[in-house]
């Protein structure tokens, strides 16, 4: 090379530098004009600047939403590095991936999407070693990868199938029925719809199905060969939207189970029973008892998981010959360890345990009798184990940060396990460390958090941080992998996950904590967690970023109007913000349980208390927020996004830039494509790179 090039090469190089070192212009965001809608509620006038916001299909919201678009992608394409993050991106997610499978009939049913495939096809093998056979490919149904597919239900012998079709995000969807050794679509269809369980007769004759409609959930039964109309509604119709139900037909046929639960996190469910042989009557089982109920039907037994006098929950035994309540057994007892789950598997209990927060899972005679303990590899998470009752071979599938999600086969007799399947996704997880802290609320209530990042990290207080948490519904959050979670920490970045009060972690009192109107003290444990990570030298605030989904989007929306100074950006997805409004659309009628609402002048002042749109103050200095969300959104409303994009553009003091993703095909639930999840990841590590200095 001579010497003028080498002069030219260095010019350029210190030319990107000097450009990539310049600070990111960002311009003013589009203007958004406010309607101030006021109205009174229990006294207290409430004034919503942005109501017009609220009409998705609306001429002005369409040119609102296509001009906020604009705005973030003009700012987030510009940013530097993001060649090599989708690159790294693309590299762990464009891999194998196969989903657990559920055994019927000696066969093996799971989804799988090879490395170069944009969706996964739905698979069955004749045997857990042989050979895949695609079943259902959803680009022979849409080419462009809009449509994804789902396992349904299965009858017992595994011969008959049904699958679900979901457009883009959405959660409802078109149900489809397989001959699956034929490969044979049936002409029977549900149309597009919210449906919750579906279970096959055992003649196969037809199948049970719930339908979730506007007036609340109905159990129906559909006789093959018959068109939809004759579906006659046998269980459900005094129940309103806020309820769920579900149903099973035992694996003998026998028995018909329907459960009842009122909201997303049921502290009331109820169990119903119907004997098919003989056709009996609908017969109440478990009811009029204030607690949560799982049951699950072998022979002529009900295994039953429930908090019932029991916080941590316990296992019952009924006898279904004799079933009165005074005839009910314990046969698993309450623990100092939350039970999570258990599955009936070659003649055992396995029952699923967080132990401070730690999963395991220990395995139990039918009659209750301790007979050892599945061994597990690290701090991960297992997904429940997959079996049938009279085998002795099932399935589970662990994972933590750093190990992608492994399948293993377990021999049920001799507790053993071997590798059943493995991603071969290119990460070093040697190089990396887990680690469980504890920390103390605002009240001072413990609380674990887990830590993710390299090995070897100092603690000098300049480190990037991303903190996330969900605290609600019972559900529990533990490690699992996470392609950006695995980019965040090869860049020296800590990923905390706190285990905030709301969530299951330590069982029904722990969700009890943080619902209604103790809902603060989940914002309190998350904001106590972001000042740990700092006291402790982790980070600081101009480096410790907060992300959050769903439940988790009201999480960091009321975090960063609380304590706007600790953060330096805020990604929040899907969220609930306008809690005032939030029971009026879609299916939020069904977390009024968990939440409350403002119809209620009771439950009124807790909501307005924290709900993030309304607690916005015009000036304050707010973080960066980028808000996620898009049209096929039907389970959150992404009008709340749209609004507090809206009303923080307006409000905040910071000049720091406030962010709108929305994405006008995409949705709550999965369904992305391969590329597109690439996409929003590269836009949300870029985002965060840009705003904590990560280079």
């Amino acid at each position: 090379m001579s010497n003028r090039n080498v002069l030219g090469t260095c010019v350029a190089l210190v030319a990107a530098a000097w450009l990539a070192a310049q600070p990111l212009q960002v311009g003013k965001p589009p203007t958004t004009r406010t309607d101030n809608v006021k109205e009174t509620l229990h006294g207290v006038e409430i004034v919503d600047p942005y109501r017009w916001l609220e009409d998705q299909n609306s001429a002005e919201t369409r040119g609102w939403i296509g001009a906020q678009n604009s705005y973030t992608h003009s700012i987030l394409e510009r940013l530097p590095g993001r060649d090599a993050l989708s690159k790294r991106l693309a590299e762990l997610l464009r891999v194998d991936l196969i989903t657990m499978p559920e055994y019927r009939g000696g066969r093996c049913f799971f989804s799988k999407r090879a490395a170069g495939q944009e969706q996964s096809v739905l698979v069955v093998r004749r045997g857990p070693d042989a050979p895949d056979e695609v079943l259902v490919d959803p680009l022979s149904l849409a080419a462009d990868g809009s449509l994804s597919v789902i396992w349904r239900g299965f009858s017992q012998d595994g011969t008959l199938a049904a699958y679900g079709i979901r457009q883009g995000g959405e959660d409802e969807v078109e149900v489809r029925f397989l001959d699956v050794d034929s490969k044979t679509l049936r002409k029977d269809e549900l149309p597009r719809g919210r449906y919750g369980s579906i279970s096959f007769r055992s003649d196969k004759n037809g199948f049970f199905y719930t339908a979730q409609t506007r007036e609340g959930p109905r159990l129906r039964y559909h006789k093959f060969g018959t068109g939809m109309v004759a579906d006659a509604t046998l269980f459900g119709s005094d129940l309103g939207p806020s309820y769920f139900i579900s149903s099973n037909v035992s694996r003998n046929g026998r028995y018909l189970t329907i459960t009842t639960n009122e909201g997303s996190a049921a502290t009331i469910t109820e169990t119903y029973i119907k004997n098919l042989e003989t056709d009996g009557p609908i017969t109440p089982l478990i009811k009029g008892i204030r607690a949560a109920f799982s049951p699950r039907v072998v022979e002529d037994r009900m295994y039953v998981q429930t908090n019932w006098n029991a916080p941590n929950d316990r296992i019952l035994l009924i006898d279904l010959k004799q079933p009165a309540r005074e005839n009910w057994k314990e046969i698993i007892p309450e623990s100092q360890a939350a039970m999570r789950s258990f599955t009936l598997v070659g003649g055992k209990l396995f029952v699923a345990y967080l132990d401070n927060v730690q999963s395991r899972v220990r395995v139990f005679s039918p009659d209750g009798r301790p007979q050892g303990e599945v061994p597990l590899p690290a701090i991960g998470n297992l997904s429940g184990v997959s079996g049938e009752w009279e085998r002795n071979e099932a399935f589970y599938s662990f994972t933590s940060f750093h190990i992608p999600a492994t399948i293993y086969r377990l021999d049920a007799a001799a507790l053993k396990s071997s590798v059943w399947w493995k991603p071969a996704t290119p990460i070093d997880s040697a190089g990396f460390e887990v680690k469980q802290v504890w920390y103390n609320s605002k009240d001072g209530t413990r609380v674990p958090m887990f830590l993710f990042h390299r090995k070897g990290l100092k603690l000098d207080g300049a480190n990037p941080a991303l903190l996330t948490g969900y605290g609600g519904f019972r559900l529990s959050s533990t490690p699992s992998f996470s392609a950006l979670a695995a980019v965040w920490a090869e860049h020296g970045g800590v990923y905390a996950l706190a285990n905030l009060r709301g969530g299951g972690e330590f069982g029904e009192k722990w969700h009890e904590a943080g619902m209604l109107d103790k809902k603060q003290n989940v914002f309190d444990d998350f904001i106590a967690a972001a000042q740990w990570l700092i006291a402790n030298h982790y980070t600081k605030p101009a480096r410790l970023a907060v992300t959050g989904r769903s439940n988790g989007g009201l999480l960091v929306g009321a975090a960063l109007t609380r304590r706007p100074d600790l953060y330096q950006a805020v990604i929040c997805g899907y969220p609930l913000l306008d809690m005032l409004r939030y029971q009026k659309f879609l299916i939020a009628r069904l977390w009024v349980p968990e939440y409350g609402s403002s119809a209620d002048p009771r439950q009124f002042p807790w909501l307005r208390a924290y709900s993030p749109y309304q607690n916005v103050k015009p000036g304050a200095r707010y973080p960066s927020v980028m808000f996620v969300s898009g049209d096929s959104d039907t389970r959150v409303d992404p009008l709340h996004a749209r609004k507090m994009t809206a009303l923080l553009q307006a409000s905040t003091g910071s000049g720091r830039p406030i962010l709108l993703l929305y994405d006008t095909k995409g949705g709550h639930s999965d369904g992305m494509t391969a590329t597109r999840s690439v996409e929003v990841l590269t836009d949300e590590l870029s985002y965060l790179f840009w705003q904590l200095g990560v280079k």
